[in-house]
């Protein structure tokens, strides 16, 4: 039997499609910037000298980047009002787990770029009268964030495609957007076929924009 396909309920419903590609995009950027604030303090809390901040750090890192990030969506959303008596939007539940999950990842590419820094550029910098405030903000982290664009990029374009799994606290991204059209028009193939080309063209437009700028910054030196 062959197939016929059928792009039409797709192209009757693209604004409501487009509206969760929004919703898609709004979720990851507010993922990303509040993931990456989270990963920055548990990659200096991982290298810090008290033995308290850096175990307790290893532990909501190594705990977050072994465990699926489904169980975190439920759990935030279902379990936590159970628990405190806390409930949550979709829109929050998924920024939340999202958001601690991937800075569990961001907090190994902060760790790996900071102690990228040569053992030179330290010691010159405490030689100079700076505590670790200053040697971190003024010398380390300005190089290391150049060393860190691309796995942090590649870190954010996972975080992107992980944000379809909102659908299953109803947060109305694209994915869940897709599965109303494709239950109504029972068009599912065409449906899901029409996210993953959205999916990959958003992505790889991305994507040569940040070797653009990773281009750039390799060009200007370490």
């Amino acid at each position: 039997m062959r197939y016929t396909w059928d792009f039409s309920p797709v192209w009757n419903n693209a604004g409501f499609l487009l509206g969760g590609l929004l919703n898609t995009l709004w979720l990851s950027a507010c993922a990303i910037v509040l993931g990456m604030a989270i990963g920055l303090v548990l990659g200096l809390m991982r290298l810090a000298k008290s033995r308290v901040l850096s175990l307790a750090a290893t532990a909501i890192i190594e705990f977050y980047r072994n465990t699926p990030p489904l169980v975190h969506f439920f759990w935030y959303f279902y379990g936590l009002p159970i628990v405190t008596g806390v409930s949550l939007s979709p829109f929050a539940a998924a920024l939340l787990a999202l958001s601690v999950q991937s800075g569990a990842f961001f907090a190994e590419v902060f760790r790996g770029g900071i102690v990228s820094i040569e053992k030179g550029q330290w010691e010159a910098a405490r030689a100079l009268g700076m505590n670790y405030t200053k040697l971190m903000w003024r010398i380390i982290l300005p190089q290391a964030i150049r060393r860190m664009v691309p796995p942090l990029m590649e870190r954010s374009f996972e975080l992107v495609k992980t944000t379809a799994l909102a659908a299953t606290v109803a947060y109305g991204e694209l994915l869940y957007r897709a599965m109303t059209v494709a239950s109504q028009s029972f068009r599912p193939l065409e449906t899901y076929t029409a996210v993953a080309a959205i999916f990959f063209t958003v992505l790889l437009a991305a994507s040569l924009v940040m070797r653009r700028v990773e281009a750039r910054l390799h060009g200007n030196g370490d």
